[in-house]
């Protein structure tokens, strides 16, 4: 078993993620009450950006304080593989 591996920004993504959470059981409720496509596609718009921000905090804060690419052949493609994902 590995160690946890815990940022300081961590706990400021977890409240992210479950607002975003939240908006997704709200667009799955107006879905299931009928409520008009452009209403459920503007709700739908704001949790995949609240996602990708999320993912692109993750991301930077581990590129910042994970990473050491000046000196560590390792990072550097491990940087890669992350960025990837932006």
């Amino acid at each position: 078993m590995t160690k946890p591996h815990v940022h300081a920004t961590h706990p400021a993504l977890i409240a992210r993620l479950k607002r975003a959470d939240g908006h997704l059981r709200a667009v799955i409720e107006m879905i299931e009450a009928g409520k008009p496509c452009l209403e459920i596609a503007q709700q739908m718009q704001a949790v995949e950006k609240a996602v990708v921000n999320a993912k692109r905090a993750l991301i930077h804060d581990h590129m910042d304080h994970c990473l050491d690419v000046e000196h560590s052949p390792e990072d550097r493609a491990e940087l890669k593989v992350i960025a990837r994902y932006l």
